[in-house]
């Protein structure tokens, strides 16, 4: 049988996790990384920045600890930048064009995916240089800039074209002037959210995203002794953890909620308090005057929701960051006939991503869903399918999804414990020292090893189990790679196969059923 596993099925960029963990494992780290880019064009900056949803819902965490699977992922798409492999451009060209509007993770990953299929790519962003928020929104202690261009040249050099410094104001004269056949938008989320506060002095109130991608563009602008930060995402994170770096001996994020309802990871909140950040649960900002940030103490009603109370502390702050979120600017798609936009300015899709205009696509930050960097990429790599089915006919049919494997499937007994191995950090003084990367990546003999610790959740592994358990011969080893076939002439149905296999690859099933939909062998590997 091939079952899906958990990880599989968690990933937002709809990578096939187990299969390129297994290659990894038996050393074929050049095999392990085409497995992986056929999904995802950027894993050296994934293994960096993805939360690892995967990792949650890891089954190896039941036993003992989850897999570090963005640790070898980052191995391997560090191993790919400094052997220079490529993907190989498609022999025959389609002889369509797609526009891509936005060089942010989901437009790239379109644009891979777009060129990868044979099709010509041209990719228009409104920043100097291409990558979006990773560029000017993610910190290069958590993604170093040589590691976002060298994944960013690999894609260039796949044939797409990156025109920087171009801002899409008339998106159907874009089209018919480029003789474009299809468009994706994905224009990131980068205009801030306001909130007003009675300020002295207003000058220093700074938005995030405008204080992060001046600091990304080199820029050192002078924050103070003390910052606080109004918001409890992700970008608060950063810009507090930033400030902390330009020299400010004291940084507070201020937030409304509590930490368990906070919108940022909580790995990220954790690092943020690791190098010194304070943090200030249910408090909102009601005055900023001569140094001093008056805020007011909030209380949870009957429903867990915050409510004022009417006291008031203060806070010393020479600066503050108002880090209330972000939306993406899609006010140039209301003029192009049938495309609707949301209330909150997002643009309505279908299933297939595709807008009310045929032949306009949009995903990313644009449409509803989480704003990560990974389901960015999952939306680039679905809409270019979807994209070029639309381009080529028939439309897209998906294949059902296999049923997942649960932890409770496999016999655990057969794995033993093996700890996960950790990935060095810089210490707190280090870390707020300089922009330098705080995490480091996993030598090979680590990132083998942690491979290695992968359960192949509801798909063989090839362990001979089933093999040396039958007592009628009735199983018939087919080579490296190729797994078993059963001899029902011989086999009795005692199901010692059954019994001892470790990772539910083999079924039980009543002779006089018919077979289920999921009940076959496949030599392609792990389900998706």
């Amino acid at each position: 049988m091939d079952l899906l596993p958990p990880c599989n099925a968690a990933c937002p960029a709809g990578e096939n996790i187990q299969r390129w963990l297994a290659h990894a494992r038996e050393g074929e780290h050049e095999r392990a990384w085409r497995a992986l880019v056929a999904d995802n064009p950027l894993p050296a900056i994934h293994g960096r920045v993805c939360y690892h949803p995967c990792e949650r819902d890891c089954n190896r965490a039941r036993l003992d600890s989850a897999l570090s699977i963005h640790a070898v992922e980052r191995f391997l798409g560090d191993l790919a930048l400094e052997h220079g492999w490529r993907v190989t451009p498609p022999p025959v060209r389609s002889g369509r064009r797609a526009l891509v509007i936005g060089a942010g993770p989901s437009g790239l990953s379109a644009a891979h995916h777009l060129a990868a299929l044979g099709h010509d790519v041209e990719v228009r962003d409104a920043g100097a240089r291409p990558g979006g928020m990773m560029r000017y929104g993610i910190p290069a202690y958590r993604l170093p800039r040589d590691v976002l261009d060298g994944e960013l040249e690999r894609i260039r050099a796949l044939g797409v074209t990156l025109t920087p410094d171009h801002r899409v104001v008339d998106l159907e004269a874009e089209r018919r002037e480029g003789r474009f056949d299809a468009v994706f938008v994905a224009v990131g989320a980068q205009l801030s959210r306001h909130v007003d506060i009675p300020a002295a002095d207003a000058g220093r109130i700074v938005d995030a995203v405008p204080f992060l991608r001046s600091v990304a563009s080199g820029e050192r602008p002078r924050v103070g002794r003390r910052v606080a930060v109004y918001g409890g995402g992700n970008t608060a994170m950063d810009a507090a953890r930033t400030a902390r770096r330009l020299g400010a001996e004291d940084a507070v994020v201020v937030y409304r909620r509590t930490r368990e309802r906070m919108p940022a990871h909580e790995e990220e909140a954790a690092d943020a308090e690791h190098e010194g950040v304070r943090m200030s649960w249910l408090r909102t900002i009601t005055a900023f005057e001569g140094g001093e940030l008056q805020v007011e103490v909030m209380e949870l009603d009957e429903s867990g929701l915050p409510r004022p109370t009417g006291r008031l502390e203060t806070i010393a702050a020479d600066t503050v960051i108002l880090a209330l979120g972000q939306d993406a600017d899609t006010g140039f798609l209301r003029s192009v006939p049938g495309v609707k936009l949301e209330r909150d300015g997002s643009v309505r899709v279908s299933g297939s991503l595709m807008t009310g205009a045929p032949g306009v696509f949009a995903g990313g930050d644009m449409v509803p869903d989480e704003r990560t960097v990974t389901v960015g990429v999952g939306h680039g790599k679905r809409a270019a399918r979807e994209i070029d089915a639309w381009l080529r006919g028939p439309a897209l049919v998906r294949p059902p999804k296999h049923r997942q494997a649960p932890y409770e499937m496999l016999r655990p007994w057969y794995f033993g414990d093996a700890a996960r191995r950790a990935q060095p950090e810089l210490g707190p003084d280090e870390r707020v020292g300089g922009f330098v990367e705080v995490v480091g990546g996993l030598a090979e003999p680590q990132a083998v090893y942690e491979a290695g610790r992968c359960l192949s959740c509801g798909n063989c592994c090839e362990c001979d189990g089933c093999l040396g358990a039958c007592p009628e011969g009735a199983v018939l080893k087919l080579g490296p790679g190729r797994r078993y076939r059963f001899d029902y002439d011989r086999c009795t149905g005692c199901a010692a196969c059954f019994d001892q296999c470790p990772v539910h690859a083999i079924e039980m099933i009543a002779e006089a059923a018919p077979d289920p939909p999921e009940a076959f062998v496949s030599p392609q590997g792990a389900a998706r």
